[in-house]
């Protein structure tokens, strides 16, 4: 059963379309992610889900009785309540749920009544309510999300118009998840989360069993927790029955199938074309007038009596992408950077550490400096890519700052290599002057450019015409990042040190960076709250834990599965470097011992063993008849079927439903 119907919706602001004649089904359950490019108009399609905002044409259906929980991308909080206090209005429901129950109890107390048999199927109906909503446990609830979210108890007390913009931002998320929504409508959630709670908030997420409509350019998180994808662009809206990384390949699939059509049409009109040419005036003249009616009725769309549509099939359009080219870097030595007992953090009294010199008179007394991460000797070597990961506020932005020299350490030294040159991409774009204009950065960082070289060069980053000439400060975030890493790419450092390069930019964009930077020759260290991202870029990790680095000589996913191995009971050990091949003794002494020979399997085993065997096959044939309805959804996507796709995204969920259901049976089993 759909809760949410989407039909024919059409939005226009002013005489811009922005997208035209939308329309899908959402069943119950379901997990959805709405992607596409900047612009595209998917928190606008949220907000009109929500109720939010009014389409030019068509509507929205939400079953009788469901409640919806919106979060937007810029959380807003009216009056002076506490952190906790927007937590308990947001259960006021429960609140309302619960003084009903106990007058349902009194009242219940007269079984001569004659509502008593309505107040008891009433009294039933609410009581199960309130627990499956956590109504007997609030407290925990409240706890364990907002911790979940990276708030302290401290925090609980402090009125939310002192928080900063993410704070507030993980405040909002935190209410929507506690209102247990039967929909819930999430606009970027992953913006202004650290690591650990993104983790947290995809556990939450994969276990809810609400309905999910999600918009985020955090594919890892996309992969984890979504099963289908919407896809918004040009106008219009592609439904796939896949996770992102499945979405991708049946989207290259269904882009290929459309040029391929599109080709053989147009090789059809040429030929068709070329013989009316040669011969509408010869004696094929009747042959070559009927060919010249069945293109015109092409061009105008020809219904056959079958109910099909011949008509003329655009060019697929496909959105402009970042093109990025890092220039060739200078060889440097092969110790890059080395950090020899650094402390970074911020002096008592400004940002210079006290100074050492015996030789002045002393001084008033100084409270002590804040340490944020005491760094182990540690070395970057020409070549390697280092991902620094960590909880927000931590520190990290702070050493990349000390590294590059913009603050001192407190104690110790960062030094450069041999022919090291280093190049610093700042998170908030600090180095970007705010009155200039974009053509004007990038003459800073390329002089020798003439205009139209500079132009030619700004329409890799996606600005054109006038583009060019808006003021930085007059930008969106994105539109900034782009310009910060147009000017990255012109300076030829052999060290890039980049803060969060990520941050402002849709999926397109940050696949085009990971492009040019995999392709790199020089050195990287980089702070991403991105997991897929630092996947695909970074070779070695230094995590900041407890006020230290960790380092640790793998891929994020290698780290991941390393501290899921240690918390599954592999120990106290420590999660250490991989990649070190152990000598000969000790990999003798690290071989696992064979087990003895296990006696004749009990009755209950045999069963049990019969029972997994029956369910990889009832798992194989499921998920072959999942090909089956993708396939089929693919075909009528192409055909522009929207209510064929719509039937089989229901049937798709089903069996998907299905399928978790005996993966469950089969877990607890083996």
């Amino acid at each position: 059963m759909a809760l949410l119907n989407v039909s024919g919706l059409t939005k226009y602001y002013g005489g811009a379309l922005i997208f035209g004649d939308v329309s899908f089904m959402v069943a119950r359950g379901e997990k959805v992610a709405l992607v596409g490019p900047n612009g595209a108009g998917k928190s606008t399609l949220l907000k009109i889900i929500a109720g939010l905002e009014t389409p030019t044409a068509g509507g929205v259906h939400i079953a009788r009785g469901r409640r919806v929980a919106y979060l937007a991308q810029e959380a807003r909080f009216t009056g002076a309540r506490t952190l906790i206090d927007e937590m308990h209005a947001t259960l006021a429901h429960l609140a309302a749920m619960q003084a009903e129950i106990a007058a349902l109890e009194h009242a219940l107390a007269d079984t001569a009544a004659p509502e008593w048999e309505a107040r008891m199927e009433r009294y039933g109906e609410l009581t199960q309510r309130f627990e499956h909503a956590g109504g007997y446990e609030i407290e925990r609830r409240i706890d364990m999300t907002l911790q979940g979210l990276g708030f302290t108890e401290a925090q609980y007390g402090q009125p939310l118009a002192q928080f900063s913009g993410g704070q507030k931002t993980r405040a909002a998320l935190a209410a929507a998840l506690l209102s247990d929504p039967d929909l819930l409508l999430l606009d970027e959630p992953t913006n202004h989360l650290d690591l650990a709670a993104l983790e947290w908030l995809e556990r939450f997420l994969k276990t809810w069993d609400g309905t999910l409509i999600v918009i985020s350019h955090d594919r890892y998180f996309l992969d984890k927790v979504t099963a289908r994808t919407l896809d918004l662009g040009f106008g219009r809206l592609e439904d796939y029955p896949a996770p992102y990384h499945r979405y991708l390949e049946l989207k290259a699939e269904r882009l290929e199938l459309q040029m391929k059509q599109f080709q053989a049409q147009q090789a059809f009109i040429a030929k068709t074309e070329e013989f009316i040419r040669r011969f509408k005036a010869g004696q094929r003249s009747k042959e070559a007038r009927g060919r010249e009616l069945r293109l015109e009725r092409l061009k105008q769309g020809f219904a056959h009596a079958d109910g099909t549509v011949e008509k003329l099939i655009g060019r697929p359009q496909q959105q402009r992408k970042l093109r990025l080219d890092l220039a060739g870097p200078q060889r440097s030595g092969e110790v890059v950077l080395r950090l020899e007992g650094l402390v970074v953090g911020f002096a008592a009294n400004g940002h210079r550490p006290p100074s050492t010199d015996t030789t002045t008179q002393p001084a008033a007394p100084r409270a002590p400096n804040t340490a944020l991460i005491r760094c182990p000797d540690l070395e970057i070597r020409r070549g390697q890519r280092v991902a620094l990961i960590g909880p927000n506020g931590s520190g990290k932005t702070t050493l990349l700052r000390t590294i590059v020299g913009e603050l001192p350490p407190l104690h110790g030294a960062v030094r450069l290599g041999h022919n090291v040159t280093l190049t610093y991409y700042a998170q908030a774009h600090e180095g970007l002057r705010m009155d200039a204009t974009v053509l004007d950065e990038i003459w800073r960082a390329a002089p020798h450019l003439k205009e139209t070289e500079a132009r030619t060069f700004l329409g890799r980053f996606l600005f054109s015409g006038d583009d060019v000439h808006k003021r930085v400060g007059d930008l969106s975030g994105g539109e900034r990042s782009r310009v910060a890493l147009a000017q990255l790419t012109l300076l030829s450092g052999n060290l890039l040190v980049l803060d969060e390069p990520t941050n402002h930019l849709d999926i397109d964009a940050r696949e085009a960076l990971e492009g040019v930077l995999n392709d790199y020759q020089g050195t990287l260290l980089f702070v991403s709250h991105d997991r897929y991202f630092i996947d695909a870029v970074a070779d070695t990790i230094w995590e900041v834990r407890d006020g230290a680095i960790v380092p640790f000589n793998g891929t994020y996913s290698e780290l991941a599965a390393a501290k899921e191995r240690a918390d599954a009971g592999d120990g106290e050990r420590k999660v250490e470097s991989v990649g070190r091949k152990p000598d000969s003794a000790e990999a003798q002494r690290a071989a696992p011992v064979a087990p003895p020979d296990r006696p004749q399997a009990s009755r209950e085993e045999r069963k049990r063993q019969r029972r997994l065997e029956r369910l990889e096959e009832e798992i194989a044939m499921l998920e072959q008849e999942l090909r089956q309805i993708e396939a089929e959804m693919t075909a009528a996507g192409v055909a522009g079927d929207g209510r064929r796709v719509a039937a089989l995204s229901e049937q798709y969920a089903e069996v998907q439903q299905m399928v978790q259901t005996r993966y469950d049976e089969w877990a607890a089993l083996a």
